[in-house]
């Protein structure tokens, strides 16, 4: 396994920078936004597209500094009912798909999106309940005429220019959110599809990322490092389902954490060999959105803690 970083962590240090940094901290991979959510501090992705000699010269800077590029991210909601934005969500995930080809990487990261509530729909509508049978009639016109038609068209896009690896970050608010929707979505497309599992949207669901991985096998295809803190006591009064602005973490019922701040070594260790046992050994990759600590301080302590935990070499044959 490899220790990977998220760059979206550190948007204001240029990348010449930050490589060298983070090199020294003990991190060998990174994973790069190109837009969308994530922003693309670190991608100018029209220019490389553009540009033969700046993409040639922008994959030599991560190799000059000993730093794999694992991955290029574009979390976005492509099924967006509002018509200019999801033409902005897929143009940059066609491009990144494009940018991974000339790059030579073999897996993007981004999200499984979320349709309205019909033709007519501004909004995205995510459906959490059966009932009324509204509900489930909705999630069914989702799929049949939103989720499927898109996802078989960008696999096939994917296929075309080499990209094996569509990783879908199970995420809530999207129709793809946990280990069911996303073995739905792979089944129903093919095998590009496969799993961006980060733990800390599994805490707080109530499902356990060991099951997750166990469930997924093979087709997880990357891994954030980011964990979630869950508070008894307000879970207790209000359940997990929580709108609160992530700024009132007294008031949540769970706040994302730093890893190790969340969970502990056992959880941790546990995760890293179900991981292992199904065949993942690749990176492992920081995200920070812990609202208790600093992006600097954040990145310390997570890879502190994860480079005494990293299973990196290869194990010996059981006896």
């Amino acid at each position: 396994m490899k220790l990977g970083l998220f760059t979206v962590l550190f948007p204001t240090v240029e990348l010449e920078q930050l490589l060298p940094q983070i090199k020294k901290a003990g991190v060998d991979a990174v994973e790069i936004g190109t837009g969308n959510y994530p922003g693309d501090a670190h991608c100018p992705l029209d220019e490389l597209l553009a540009a033969p000699t700046r993409c040639k010269e922008y994959k030599s800077l991560f190799r000059s500094h000993g730093v794999d590029l694992s991955c290029l991210s574009c979390h976005g909601n492509p099924l967006h009912p509002d018509r200019e934005l999801r033409k902005w969500f897929r143009e940059t995930q066609r491009k990144t798909i494009r940018l991974a080809e000339k790059l030579g990487v073999k897996k993007i990261v981004t999200f499984s999106g979320c349709p309205g509530d019909g033709k007519g729909g501004t909004f995205p509508n995510w459906v959490t309940c059966p009932w009324p049978e509204d509900y489930t009639e909705l999630l069914q016109w989702q799929w049949e005429n939103e989720v499927l038609p898109f996802w078989s068209k960008e696999v096939e896009f994917a296929r075309e220019h080499g990209l094996k690896k569509l990783a879908i970050e199970m995420h809530p608010g999207f129709v793809v959110y946990n280990p069911r929707t996303l073995i739905k979505l792979r089944k129903a497309v093919g095998p590009v599809i496969g799993a961006n599992l980060d733990p800390s949207h599994m805490f707080w669901q109530g499902i356990d990322p060991i099951v997750a991985v166990q469930c997924l096998g093979r087709a997880v295809f990357h891994v954030h490092a980011k964990d979630t803190k869950m508070n008894e006591q307000n879970i207790a009064r209000h359940g997990v389902l929580d709108t609160q602005p992530y700024g009132r973490e007294m008031e949540r019922s769970w706040t994302f954490r730093t890893v190790g701040w969340g969970h502990g070594v056992e959880f941790w260790t546990d995760f890293l060999s179900a991981l292992r046992l199904v065949g993942y050994d690749d990176v492992i990759s920081i995200e920070h959105e812990d609202s208790l600590m600093s992006p600097a301080e954040g990145f310390q302590k997570a890879v502190a803690f994860l480079n005494q935990l990293l299973l990196r070499d290869k194990p010996n044959a059981a006896r």
